[in-house]
């Protein structure tokens, strides 16, 4: 465990399975970003605080590109601000490979400069470091 530092990040990568697409163009839902959010704060309260965390909310939300099947993610998350109990978030998920259907099956290739798919700012509490009263 170390001191909550602004700066500090956590990240994770993912491959995206064709079972995640959720619409046509082997598109994924939003939802699937916000639950790697989910994922790499729960990290990143371990690593400052000893705990899970608990997820307080979103204060923005943005969408900028697609998230398909066949691609991986890097989703990042920063800590931007502390408080007592609370731990303010910068996520980010940038697509760093992609699938090509159209050369083949199973084509993929790296990106060159990542796309971003899905940026927002959380908030993330976590119990007293004081102990009982």
């Amino acid at each position: 465990m170390t001191a909550p530092e602004v700066g500090l990040t956590v990240v994770h990568r993912r491959y995206v399975s064709h079972a995640d697409a959720h619409y046509g163009g082997s598109l994924v839902d939003g939802a699937f970003s916000l639950a790697l959010f989910g994922d790499v704060a729960t990290e990143l309260c371990i690593r400052t605080d000893g705990d899970e965390g608990l997820f307080a909310g979103y204060s923005d939300v943005a969408f900028h590109d697609a998230v398909r099947a066949g691609d991986v993610l890097e989703v990042s998350a920063e800590l931007v601000r502390v408080g007592r109990r609370s731990r303010e978030v910068a996520f980010e998920a940038r697509v760093v490979c992609r699938a090509e259907p159209e050369r083949s099956a199973s084509a993929s290739r790296v990106l060159d400069e990542p796309l971003l798919a899905t940026a927002a700012r959380g908030t993330v509490v976590v119990p007293s470091q004081e102990g009982p009263a």
